[in-house]
């Protein structure tokens, strides 16, 4: 019976004496095995799909992760918009110094704004309906330079606001109380005026200036924004002020902005940030991210097993081809970092095209959600339910190192097991029948 011809990716080559660990001698046989062949095409199609299969992961793994970035900027941007990052005052005694204390504030490298702010509880009422507010005395310069009045006004203006007896308010408390842009609404206050018979609640009447949309129901229905002095002299806060509201470039950094501001005051006061005042919510976004970061790198986790399934299929069709490159000398450790290498390509290949696609789609998301929503005929985040123009995608190189570095080392630890066992092919066993 003739012999068949000898294996050509095996014979092509021999491994010189000596040869360095993934040299160009292992190189070689690792691309060379890569190529597909017309008989030989099963294992190409499997290294196909894993490749496939870490590109997507990787893609979608991106795309999240800037999606979660782009809600939690905007979140956060809503909650500080109003409420501001920071939050000063002194212990044990009056903030009548706050003029000077506000320029000394605003100083400090890192402060974009600060401002003094009069606050209480009140109680709103209608011609018709009542219902709880917070009441926030302001300056007008002060408000319109806080994004998340200034640059949401729906309906009126802040002109002369200072100098009228006029409120701006919420479009949810508009609604809710039935009043519109003109009408009158009354502040009721338990901290009136003192008589001999005790402290009398105060009542007053004032015009509604203008009305703003935020898209966060607690503040749009809550709060209620006053002239400062009349806050004042509404809460009997004459020359006084309930704290001073501090915001800074890098919010999500409040540990060094607390830091550098301490240090910069000329006398101590009482710090709480935004994320102290809102831990439920800051706790609930970092669990979220986490969670969701766990769950779609089991996806790069599954498709990396391809790379074990396609790479001992690589294996168990050429334990012939191991074999002949035994006999001619390559070591035990050759052959695994041979298929090692094969592996290690498929994860990284399918990694960098993940990286590209995955940028690709994140920074035009939103031209791809119109895209199908005209195509398909959807509504995908239908912008009147999520209080966001724009579908929010900011995409952070730190997302991106970490998962290059995930991907790749998951593709290297899946090619371990079917490159050890590469070099555990025993070339009697394998030529015994050939």
């Amino acid at each position: 019976m003739a012999q068949s011809p000898p294996d050509m990716d095996a014979s092509a080559a021999t491994p010189a004496a000596g040869a360095r660990p993934l040299g160009a001698f292992e190189r070689m046989m690792a691309f060379r095995y890569l190529r597909a062949k017309k008989y030989r095409f099963l294992p190409s199609v499997i290294g196909g799909i894993s490749f496939l299969a870490i590109a997507v992961a990787v893609a979608t793994l991106i795309v999240v992760m800037s999606v979660m970035n782009g809600f939690h900027i905007k979140l956060v941007e809503k909650i500080v918009g109003v409420n501001g990052h920071l939050f000063l005052q002194p212990a044990g005694k009056r903030l009548d110094n706050y003029d000077a204390l506000t320029a000394e504030i605003r100083k400090i490298p890192g402060v974009t704004h600060a401002l003094p702010v009069v606050e209480g509880a009140a109680g709103v009422v209608s011609r018709s309906r009542q219902s709880g507010v917070l009441v926030r005395g302001v300056r007008e310069a002060d408000l319109r330079s806080l994004p998340g009045i200034g640059a949401n006004i729906r309906l009126g203006s802040l002109d002369n606001f200072d100098k009228s007896e006029s409120v701006v308010i919420g479009q949810d408390l508009a609604e809710a109380l039935g009043v519109g842009l003109g009408d009158q609404i009354s502040l009721l206050t338990a901290r009136g005026e003192a008589t001999p018979f005790g402290m009398v609640p105060r009542i007053r009447g004032f015009k509604i200036a203008a009305i703003f949309k935020i898209g966060m129901s607690q503040f749009d229905n809550i709060i209620v924004f006053l002239p400062f002095e009349e806050a004042q002299d509404f809460f009997n806060r004459e020359e006084e002020a309930s704290f001073i509201e501090a915001f800074v470039e890098t919010p999500d950094r409040m540990a060094q902005a607390r830091a550098q501001i301490e240090k910069s005051l000329s006398e101590p006061l009482m710090m709480v940030d935004w994320q102290q005042r809102n831990p439920a919510f800051f706790e609930a976004l970092q669990v979220e991210r986490s969670v969701m970061f766990f769950i779609l790198s089991l996806f790069v986790l599954v498709a990396s097993l391809g790379i074990v399934s396609g790479v001992t299929m690589l294996v168990n069709e050429k334990s012939r081809a191991i074999a002949i490159l035994r006999t001619m000398g390559a070591t035990r450790g050759a052959i695994m970092r041979i298929f090692l290498m094969i592996g290690a390509v498929v994860g990284v290949l399918g990694t960098l095209f993940g990286i590209f696609l995955g940028l690709l789609l994140a920074r035009n998301l939103e031209v791809t959600r119109r895209a199908i929503n005209r195509i398909f005929n959807l509504n995908l985040f239908d912008p009147a339910v999520y209080q966001l123009a724009e579908l929010p995608s900011v995409v952070r190189a730190n997302d991106i190192i970490i998962v290059v570095i995930m991907a790749f080392v998951l593709s290297l630890l899946a090619t371990l097991y079917p490159s050890w066992r590469s070099g555990r092919v025993d070339p009697v066993e394998a030529l015994r029948y050939e």
